[in-house]
């Protein structure tokens, strides 16, 4: 019985080593609470809140239930400056992604800033089309010592002081990398209380070597990611909000979207104590996403949980990645704070 426990565990790091392989060498980390992450959605998507900055952080653990595999947290921050005495903005970011992964401890850090310009399209209401530029450090570790490959197996057993067989020189690579993208966004409706935004981005634009072998010909591919979202007032104390991404990169392709239904709680809806957010998103072929934020502001808080229907499903039951955000959203004390701005970037 001891030995059928064993070879069950093996058998679901197994798998999950091909899950992990096949994600790791296709496609960018990525996170289901896309939205509080933007500039790795889209660096012209930074600035666009109604705020002089925000700070955000994300955090996720994910399948856990089976194997030690992904824990990965994003931490970014954006300052919002209005140019001269226009109505266009200009937003300074950084963008800080860790991630460990497996029982080798794949690490990779990123460090990443930022910059983004705004341009006012209308003097009649909001509108913005933003080009936003980011790069930086990005560094990848392995730990060797807890490496097991075929070479250690005589017989059957493992013997741990046999060499690995593996050859790489290093355990550890470095480059740089960088990422453009593009952003429209505007509001609508009665009163303009409807807001929308569009955007594209291409990363990886110089096609990083991502090789322990120091291969020549191993590069991360060019990621192409499409975003959209809007906001639609629904009365005084409720409104929807819809977002979607759609990634390829190489081979893979991503799509996840979602919607989240907010109510106010408070006395003043212009200026509500707490909003509460539910809402549930979908990444195609892979998981179901319920989502749950309350907004006391300048601080918002949510929590979301990956129910995994993706061919991983036996191994995992349907247990994926549980993820929290927070978020601080605030104006400075000037004469020229976006707070006192009537046109301003905002979703």
């Amino acid at each position: 019985m001891k030995k059928f426990f064993l070879y069950k565990k093996w058998l679901a790091s197994l798998v999950a080593c091909i899950a992990l392989g096949q994600i790791g060498f296709s496609q960018d980390l990525h996170f289901s609470q896309f939205f509080e992450a933007p500039l790795l959605r889209n660096p012209s998507l930074a600035g666009i809140f109604t705020g002089d900055y925000r700070i955000q952080g994300v955090y996720r653990d994910q399948w856990n239930s089976f194997t030690n595999a992904y824990r990965t947290g994003s931490f970014n921050g954006e300052y919002k400056m209005p140019i001269g005495h226009s109505n266009d903005f200009l937003t300074t970011g950084l963008q800080i992604l860790y991630d460990k992964a497996g029982t080798a401890g794949l690490t990779t850090t990123e460090i990443f800033p930022a910059l983004n310009y705004h341009k006012s399209l209308s003097n009649e209401k909001t509108m913005y089309l933003s080009l936003g530029f980011m790069g930086g450090y990005a560094e990848k570790r392995i730990d060797r010592s807890k490496i097991t490959t075929n070479n250690q197996f005589v017989g059957g057993a493992f013997n741990p002081s046999l060499p690995d067989g593996e050859t790489f020189p290093t355990p550890s690579i470095h480059y740089w990398d960088g990422s453009v993208g593009m952003s429209f966004n505007t509001t609508f409706g009665v009163d303009q209380q409807n807001s929308m935004f569009v955007g594209a981005a291409m990363h990886h634009l110089n096609r990083p070597k991502n090789s322990f072998y120091q291969d020549a010909g191993s590069e991360l591919d060019p990621k192409y990611v499409f975003s959209g979202g809007v906001k639609l007032n629904i009365n005084e104390v409720s409104f929807f909000t819809i977002q979607a991404d759609h990634s390829r990169q190489g081979s893979a392709v991503e799509t996840i979207g979602g919607a989240m239904y907010s109510y106010k709680l408070g006395d003043f809806t212009d200026d509500p104590k707490y909003v509460l957010g539910i809402g549930a998103y979908l990444r195609w072929k892979d998981a179901i996403i319920p989502v749950v934020k309350l907004d006391m502001l300048p601080l918002s808080i949510a929590i979301s949980y990956d129910v995994n229907v993706s061919p991983l499903e036996t191994v995992s039951q349907g247990r994926g990645g549980i993820e929290l955000s927070i978020s601080w959203i605030g104006f400075v004390d000037r004469d020229n704070s976006a707070k006192y701005k009537v046109l301003c970037p905002r979703f």
